[in-house]
């Protein structure tokens, strides 16, 4: 940032989009410009662990929805809110929104929160995820729809649909920098004085 300028007050970014879109990607872009990131999917991967479960896609999603029902839709958003408090940057990214439950109470705690949707064709998204090799990844493009359709069950869809920016991720790392770097540069503009 210039000198002499000042962040009106703190911002948050949530990164949305279905598996494999490229929010991983993004979450290592942007921790490489130096914001700091909180990773929503972790409270799931913690609860879990705490569960003495083994983090299979279909474990990962029990407990996913299994939460929810025990403490309702907007649960992650919840647990996640005092760590992003406790953070003293004045730009955090939050990866891995849900659903327009979690968004509103993160607009709630957070007046400038903004949703940035992440895009990528399902065949890309199936690829890069059986690629990837992740314990919680589909190995059969049937586990991989029911995925998508759990993910979608719980209001993913309605967070892209409505995401104040989207970027369309189809091609290289090195592209899907160049597209953060331009986003972030023109969201930070916007709340600067």
């Amino acid at each position: 940032m210039c000198a002499g300028v000042v962040m009106r007050e703190k911002i948050v970014a949530g990164v949305s989009g279905m598996p494999g879109a490229g929010k991983a990607t993004v979450k290592e872009i942007v921790q490489e410009i130096g914001y700091p990131v909180v990773v929503m999917g972790d409270v799931i991967r913690a609860e879990v662990e705490r569960r003495k479960l083994e983090p299979t896609p279909e474990n990962l999603g029990w407990v996913m929805l299994k939460l929810r029902e025990e403490e309702g839709a907007a649960v992650v958003a919840k647990r996640c809110i005092p760590k992003i408090k406790e953070l003293k940057e004045k730009i955090i990214i939050i990866d891995g929104i849900r659903s327009t439950l979690e968004v509103k109470d993160f607009k709630k705690q957070f007046p400038n929160f903004i949703i940035v949707a992440i895009h990528a064709s399902p065949e890309t998204r199936f690829k890069r995820l059986f690629n990837r090799k992740r314990s919680d990844d589909p190995r059969i493009r049937e586990t991989f729809i029911e995925r998508d359709l759990r993910e979608l069950n719980v209001g993913l869809g309605d967070v892209i649909a409505t995401a104040d920016h989207l970027i369309v991720n189809e091609g290289t790392k090195g592209q899907l920098r160049r597209k953060v770097d331009k986003l972030f540069g023109s969201i930070l503009k916007k709340w600067m004085i």
